[in-house]
């Protein structure tokens, strides 16, 4: 029975040893199973709060056989406070989730705490599907709710969901009571309908507010550190293009003075040139000046000379 957490009610009695053998011979486990009928499966449990772990559970159930006919027994809530405590649903609630799920083929209201031959019979049941955990009953013996239709090998396993169940639930909605109250609160309810003092609703509330607070601070710095994370993004961005622009203008700068150095090269050379043809030209005409000098020079010589010679000559006369 789903979630009964060793407990179990007084409903019905154990068989003698010789009413097992006699039901033992009738459905035999080891016997093939009929495949020109469904096979009517029984799976039981409270299914408070009903959830994907209890759909799981009945699925495995409905699935033992390629025709299965499942039939889930929950009990009332009668039973289910005396043997294993207060639900949240009620047991209306708990029927009518379970006759909306797909894998259930028939809903067995006030179902008896342990199975007995007499309600196998009732219900022509052929299998009894449960995990295979043992669970208690009330006699303080220790025996397993379960142990006569496992003797009789009628006991079918299935495997339970782990991480949730009800009890999980229910823990969770503990752990976080105050969020839940002041939920219900902002929706409409009155302390009362929560049974909540008036002192704990005003500090509740108060609480809210502060952790509303906070979360929007917490909001805040988190845009702040977006916000100056894209800065930095984009100051690198920034240094990366300052980076580039100025690489560039540093090689067109270097290009530009390596063509203007070459141009200036170029105009010295040429001025040289110049300079030295010009140099050139002028010696030629020294030249020409000093070598007509040079000519007057000796006409005067040879002037000297034939004066020279009048003179002597004259003196021989």
């Amino acid at each position: 029975m789903d979630e009964k957490q060793g407990m179990n009610g007084g409903v019905g009695s154990y068989h003698s040893r010789s009413e097992l053998n006699s039901i033992s011979n009738e459905v035999n486990s080891d016997s093939s199973p009929p495949s020109d009928r469904p096979i009517r499966v029984y799976a039981d449990g409270i299914y408070d709060l009903f959830h994907f772990g209890h759909a799981g559970s009945l699925e495995q159930a409905k699935k033992l056989f390629p025709n299965t006919y499942l039939l889930v027994g929950c009990c009332n809530d009668e039973t289910t406070h005396k043997y294993k405590g207060k639900t949240v649903m009620n047991e209306a609630e708990r029927y009518e989730s379970l006759r909306h799920c797909k894998w259930v083929d028939e809903v067995i209201p006030d179902a008896p705490w342990v199975v007995t031959q007499e309600f196998l019979d009732k219900h022509n049941i052929e299998y009894v599907a449960h995990d295979a955990l043992p669970y208690a009953d009330a006699s303080g013996a220790g025996k397993d709710v379960y142990e006569f239709v496992k003797k009789v090998g009628r006991f079918k396993e299935t495997k339970r969901t782990d991480g949730i169940s009800t009890s999980d639930i229910i823990m969770r909605i503990v752990k976080d009571y105050n969020q839940y109250v002041m939920r219900n609160l902002d929706r409409g309810y009155s302390r009362k309908e929560l049974g909540v003092s008036y002192v704990k609703e005003k500090r509740l509330r108060v609480n809210m507010r502060l952790k509303k607070l906070q979360e929007k601070v917490k909001e805040q710095q988190e845009k702040v550190g977006e916000k100056i994370q894209t800065v930095a993004m984009h100051r690198n961005e920034w240094v990366e293009n300052a980076d580039r622009l100025v690489a560039g203008f540093l090689e067109m700068f270097e290009e530009g003075c390596h063509k203007m150095g070459t141009a200036i090269r170029d105009r010295i050379q040429e001025g040289l040139i110049g300079q030295q043809l010009r140099g050139l030209t002028q010696n030629g005409k020294d030249d020409d000046e000093d070598e007509e000098e040079y000519y007057d020079d000796d006409e005067e010589y040879y002037d000297d000379e034939e004066s020279y010679d009048e003179k002597e000559w004259n003196g021989k006369k």
